[in-house]
């Protein structure tokens, strides 16, 4: 008999040690995002709907004359397509291609996920150039 409870407070101690885990990762699937101002380029809005996602930015150019220099900023929305694999990677396709670049796919891994950011490692197409970086839910 004691065997008999000593196995029920075992198997009750197993099971109610187990934590169910929350898969919420498909939050950054959809809604407004924000990719923080770097060099050469203002900060970065990113709208996801359905399977479109639209980047609207400020690309700062520098401009100079012979007495001065400045900056200029040019406000720059882009229109992609986006693909997702699973909730750790993306395709994203330019929608209207203007340069050879362009054409090429963008493969997006999402490597880190905290509440309300992820970062990312980004590859475009098969080429080695590779960048890293941080997006973070607004909406």
């Amino acid at each position: 008999m004691k065997n008999i409870v000593g196995i029920l407070i075992i198997i009750i101690a197993l099971t109610s040690c187990t934590t169910e885990i929350i898969d919420n990762s498909d939050r950054f699937k959809k809604g407004v995002f924000e990719i923080p101002a770097g060099e050469g380029y203002g900060k970065t809005k990113i709208t996801r709907i359905d399977s479109l996602q639209i980047e609207e930015y400020e690309k700062v150019i520098s401009v100079s004359n012979d007495s001065s220099a400045s900056e200029k900023r040019i406000l720059h929305t882009d229109t992609l397509y986006i693909k997702w694999k699973n909730n750790f990677f993306y395709t994203l396709n330019m929608k209207s291609p203007k340069k050879e670049l362009d054409k090429k796919p963008i493969y997006v891994q999402i490597v880190k996920v905290t509440d309300s950011s992820y970062s990312f490692s980004a590859k475009i197409g098969f080429s080695k150039f590779k960048t890293d970086g941080t997006i973070y839910k607004v909406e």
